[in-house]
């Protein structure tokens, strides 16, 4: 199983985030650096609900260094759904499913055609 890396104090920040909206989801764009990711980018104008998120990729900025999606499920679920798999496959990269209750074992990562990634921590 291929992997992707996430800095820790990315993943402590994106498991935060999917708390401080929950019950609603959220959902960034992921920077990476070097192989690693290690920000995350909020797209202007989001909205997030109980069972979406949306945003406008009109209105991110050009940048080369986003290389993945994350969202939140405010359920134990952590597979992708069909509407996932759709946006998935029209974005591309590493996507991250951070599931309830919003910990390290409850993060999943996927191909743009819902493949597992294993996820490694680096410190």
């Amino acid at each position: 199983m291929e992997t992707v890396k996430i800095r820790r104090e990315l993943l402590g920040y994106l498991l935060e985030l999917a708390r401080e909206f929950y019950p609603n989801e959220f959902a960034g764009f992921l920077r990476e650096k070097a192989g690693v990711f290690e920000e995350v980018l909020i797209a202007p104008d989001p909205h997030f609900g109980r069972s979406s998120a949306f945003f406008n990729t009109w209105m991110l900025p050009y940048d080369e260094s986003i290389k993945g999606t994350v969202h939140s499920h405010p359920g134990p679920n952590p597979w992708p759904s069909q509407a996932d798999l759709n946006f998935f496959s029209k974005f591309g990269g590493v996507h991250l499913i951070i599931a309830y209750p919003f910990t390290e074992d409850s993060v999943r990562a996927y191909k743009s055609d819902g493949s597992r990634l294993k996820v490694e921590i680096l410190d």
